[in-house]
């Protein structure tokens, strides 16, 4: 089996996140991962991109971490692919399927309202992941909800509670979302570590919205000591 991480963050470009790329891709390969999807806080949200730098700049930044990550990837073995994570209210998307010239012609992404966001990415060939949906934080005044928007949801996060996961599980089966599972590393040190296993290795993100889609891939879940 092939193992790969949908959900992790760097330091070059999530400001929360004190692994840089390299680190991480280090990180996941001493543990037995075949790939990681690179998944840094979008330019809404959490970044280490100045507001009042050039849309060009902004993006640039964005890509940084991914950057990195895939240069030591390249070097060790380590498959790296590029995503977002999407921010509306404090309540995270992982967007998977589009890369860097997308993003330099649509700067508008940073003006339309999430259901026209979504529906923007659906129609390039994109997908949404709801990320640790039932998360609680002084900083989210409420749980927002997108079922008709999503293609799947994150029933596993590491960093959340089992009751939180459990929900997100029951809200996935509701609404006939894909399940898909992610660790939300920041920093390189977490124990539990979380993604999904396939049969064939993934030869680029859009296989891995094709292996979501035909549901060909297991859920991973593993406490390291």
């Amino acid at each position: 089996m092939f193992r790969y991480e949908t959900h992790c963050h760097t330091a070059e470009s999530s400001a929360c996140a004190s692994a840089s790329g390299e680190k991480q891709a280090k990180f996941y390969k001493e543990r037995g991962f075949t790939g990681i999807i690179v998944t840094d806080h979008f330019l809404n949200a959490n970044t280490t991109a100045p507001w009042d730098e050039k849309w060009e700049n902004r993006v640039d930044i964005l890509f940084r971490g991914y950057e990195n990550a895939k240069a030591t990837g390249d070097i060790i073995g380590l498959d790296v692919f590029f995503g977002w994570e999407y921010t509306v209210h404090g309540c995270d998307f992982l967007t998977y399927g589009l890369g860097k010239e997308w993003l330099l012609q649509h700067p508008e992404v940073m003006e339309l309202h999430p259901n026209d966001y979504f529906d923007l990415v659906h129609a390039h060939g994109g997908i949404i992941v709801h990320a640790h949906p039932f998360r609680e934080a002084n900083y989210i005044d409420m749980i927002r909800l997108f079922p008709r928007k999503c293609d799947g949801c994150e029933v596993i996060n590491s960093c959340r509670t089992d009751f939180e996961n459990t929900l997100a599980k029951q809200y996935a089966d509701n609404y006939g979302l894909r399940y898909t599972a992610g660790s939300d590393n920041h920093h390189a040190k977490q124990n539990r570590l979380s993604g999904i296993e396939t049969k064939e290795r993934i030869q680029d993100i859009g296989n891995f919205i094709e292996i979501l889609k035909n549901g060909k891939y297991k859920l991973y879940d593993e406490i390291f000591s």
